[in-house]
């Protein structure tokens, strides 16, 4: 049996395929609407209010456009040594940040918002993952940019791709590191009636059917 939410009913204010891709393995169907929010506009502080005011942000730039939804707005960040690691711009960038990486523990944090407008209904909340990575070779480092699969990701390297082989331990969410907290974000939902357990199907629209 596929579960489902009707597609009216849920929003992903991202265009982050990582997080649409954790969503549809949890048997979700929802809408995928990026916000424009400009990023830059916030000011970085401690890393959990930082993602968690983007992912604010994100989620109420969508909710205001579609007040009746259950819009879900998301923002992952790579720290280590008290500072942000972004999308690597060069080569030379990435190898820099992997190295900086290598043979040691970081933390990922990413902050999600939920919100219903119809429902009054604002919640957002931050979590943490540490990553422990091995110590890696010249020659693995310089493989792994090869691929070219560093250039779009924060910290230089996805736990859900080739990067799986940089990780030798983590403590915590793994969907957290690749973008989204799954576990949490549908627990969230069910608490508040958005979905259902039942198939995973919305309160809202009693005329939706399972599939199979």
């Amino acid at each position: 049996m596929q579960n489902s939410v009707h597609h009216n009913s849920l929003i992903l204010a991202s265009q982050s395929p990582r997080r649409r891709y954790l969503l549809e393995q949890a048997g979700l169907v929802f809408s995928v609407i990026p916000s424009n929010f400009d990023e830059n506009s916030v000011a970085m502080t401690d890393p959990e209010t930082y993602v968690i005011t983007l992912a604010e942000s994100k989620a109420a730039d969508i909710a205001r456009l579609h007040p009746e939804s259950w819009v879900i707005g998301a923002d992952t960040v790579v720290i280590i040594d008290n500072k942000i690691l972004g999308k690597p711009d060069s080569r030379n960038d990435a190898r820099k940040m992997l190295r900086h990486l290598s043979g040691r523990t970081h933390q990922v944090f990413t902050g999600y918002a939920i919100q219903c407008i119809i429902e009054n209904h604002f919640f957002s909340e931050a979590i943490k993952t540490d990553v422990c990575f091995k110590s890696l070779t010249d020659q693995e480092i310089e493989w792994y940019i090869h691929t070219k699969e560093p250039f779009d990701k924060a910290g230089a390297y996805a736990i859900q791709g080739l990067g799986t082989f940089l990780v030798r331990q983590i403590n915590g969410s793994y969907t957290n590191v690749v973008g989204l907290p799954v576990c949490e974000v549908i627990e969230h939902l069910l608490q508040k009636g958005a979905i259902t357990i039942d198939g995973l199907t919305t309160n809202h629209d009693p005329d939706l059917k399972k599939t199979s």
